[in-house]
């Protein structure tokens, strides 16, 4: 190479400027050489014009991408991420999946632990992860914006900590979300107008990108290029808003060895499934030589429900790259492209293979890794969940169920109201009257057959109703599906812990029968799971971490009809047991 030539005072104040920006925007270019270091994010809320399927439109972005930044931390680092809002929209960031240990002021749905944060304001995300390395990602927590403000937050080990499996050649980010020709903002708010069921998106996005399947859209594929005889690791995320995806390439098998940032027992699948929340880590091993073929990465949703969907699929390019000792490779073009089976959008033979596929998942359960899932229970609780309608208000006209009302959903027959102000803030200050009601059912108030014949009466209840737990109470509940405006699947997620599933099955929860069958050794320990349609889940959990705690359905379709509750932790009696006050900057509603 040759000799390099002498650099102005004006570069060097150049590379300065981008060395202190990257400390902001990419800290992963300046890795700690000990573990526990904190790393500085900016979070930028801006409009920003993206273009697809020949179709652009101004849409509400981070740092003006689309998915947003990748987060990278290790277990036991602190995240400190500025997020400054440019937009007319209010909003907040929800670091799905990390625990927020004591620190629930940074979770972030919005009225649950934070207000929004307004136009013109800013508010400084500041946590640490404990106990966690996975794959995670964070998103908006307010209305629909979670459509475009999303983006992967990945979390390795500690410095000199190795997987329990063998280092793979490369790690590859893969998130799956939705792409909508108008603004989501709009379609979610005439549901809401007039209780009908809302438009659904125009295409599903692999990386942001639609895939040559989709109308205008050959140029915008996401393709994962490899090398013959290597192992990937693919970290699979599904941030759509409102729906299950099965995912398959074609003539490839994947080994699951991670569900949530918990690393599983490995088991091997031709298609695997993941719900609205859920995080997947596979290894994907490529063949030992160049197959002269491309192979398309495929991924389409799991329907349960009655309602319309976008029953479109999203296409990706697996390929590999030309060997450099190969002395006629194939060209890419005149490669033949192959196909793979997926099982169907909506058919009993899809949910039972869902509910096969959830099974296999396992802890690792062993002295590294341990499953300390609860043996015994304090507090049960009993919730059902569904869809329900709420009357169309005098003088309007409505297009819910049978023209005369508006969609709502329901846990126990409680439609969630969002209060006006945080709950966790209403909580810390002792000021809950008129915010909310400590008094939300442990069981439903009128049994029924809950996936037989419907009940006649759908109207639901209203309410900004919560569970209270004491510190470190050790608790199980059974999430059952209803039948009462359709059976359908429901992905469940926990804000501020991870759950231990113990138990699933179809058809009505039998309590004296079981929780005989119950699995305390090995269960999959997730932080969102999907209760199957016309079914149950059994979970338990710790009540740990202090503060206020939402639990609601990853449709945002549902969660905006009101299938959310939530759980305030009380302070347990030692200092390292009580939630500290709410930084300076915390937002004002």
């Amino acid at each position: 190479m040759g000799a390099s030539l002498p650099a102005s005072p004006a570069l060097f104040v150049v590379v300065f400027l981008f060395a202190i920006n990257s400390l902001w925007v990419f800290p992963e270019v300046a890795v700690a050489k000990h573990a526990g270091v904190t790393r500085h994010y900016k979070f930028d809320i801006r409009l920003q014009n993206v273009t697809r399927l020949c179709h652009t439109k101004t849409m509400v972005t981070v740092n003006g991408m689309f998915p947003g930044p990748r987060v990278f931390a290790r277990e036991g680092d602190r995240l400190v991420v500025k997020v400054v809002n440019h937009v007319p929209n209010n909003i907040t960031i929800h670091w799905h999946g990390i625990r927020q240990l004591r620190s629930g002021w940074f979770d972030g749905p919005s009225y649950i632990t934070q207000c929004p944060i307004q136009t013109g304001q800013s508010y400084v995300y500041n946590f640490t992860i404990v106990g966690q390395r996975g794959t995670l990602f964070w998103h908006a927590h307010i209305s629909w914006l979670r459509a475009t403000v999303y983006g992967p937050l990945i979390i390795l080990p500690k410095r000199n900590a190795s997987y329990p499996f063998a280092k793979p050649h490369k790690e590859v980010p893969i998130i799956f979300g939705e792409w909508w020709n108008v603004d989501p903002e709009a379609v979610i708010r005439q549901a809401l107008q007039n209780g009908a069921g809302p438009n659904v998106s125009d295409a599903y996005t692999i990386n942001g990108l639609p895939g040559p399947l989709y109308n205008c859209s050959k140029k915008d594929t996401y393709r994962l290029k490899v090398k013959p005889g290597k192992t990937y690791l693919l970290r699979l995320i599904n941030a759509a808003l409102n729906d299950e995806l099965f995912f398959s390439i074609a003539n490839h098998s994947l080994t699951i060895v991670e569900a949530d940032a918990v690393y599983i027992k490995p088991f091997n699948t031709n298609i695997l499934v993941l719900t609205p929340g859920q995080t997947t880590n596979v290894l994907l091993k490529t063949k030992p030589n160049d197959p002269s073929t491309t192979f398309l990465m495929l991924a389409r949703p799991y329907f349960t429900g009655m309602g319309t969907f976008d029953n479109s699929t999203v296409a990706g390019i697996l390929e590999y790259e030309n060997p450099s000792t190969s002395s006629t490779p194939t060209p890419l073009k005149r490669r033949p492209l192959l196909r793979p089976k997926l099982a169907p959008m909506n058919s009993t033979i899809s949910t039972s293979f869902v509910m096969n596929f959830t099974r296999k998942f396992r802890s690792l359960a062993n002295a590294k890794f341990p499953a300390n899932v609860p043996q015994t229970v304090q507090k049960r609780f009993f919730f059902t969940l569904g869809l329900g309608t709420n009357p169309c208000p005098k003088n309007q006209t409505c297009q819910g169920p049978n023209n005369s009302s508006k969609f709502a959903a329901s846990i126990n027959n409680v439609s969630f109201i969002l209060p006006t102000t945080a709950l966790l803030q209403a909580h810390f200050s002792g000021r809950s009257n008129g915010v909310y009601t400590t008094d939300f059912p442990s069981s439903p108030l009128r049994p029924f057959n809950y996936t037989g014949t419907p009940p006649n009466n759908t109207r639901v209840s209203n309410g900004t109703k919560v569970v209270v737990l004491q510190y470190n109470t050790s608790v199980e509940f059974v999430m059952q599906d209803t039948s009462i405006l359709g059976a359908e699947s429901h992905p469940l997620h926990l804000h501020g812990f991870n759950f231990f599933v113990v138990g699933q099955g179809f058809g009505n929860f039998n309590p004296n029968k079981d929780p005989a069958n119950f699995n305390l050794v090995d269960p999959v320990e997730r932080n969102t799971f999907g209760v199957p349609a016309g079914g149950w889940v059994a979970i338990r959990f710790i009540a740990d971490n202090p503060g206020v705690w939402l639990m609601h359905c990853h449709f945002d379709v549902h969660l905006s009809w009101g299938l959310r509750m939530a759980w305030i932790v009380q302070d347990g009696k030692l200092p390292n047991q009580k939630l500290p006050p709410p930084p300076s900057d915390f937002p004002k509603c």
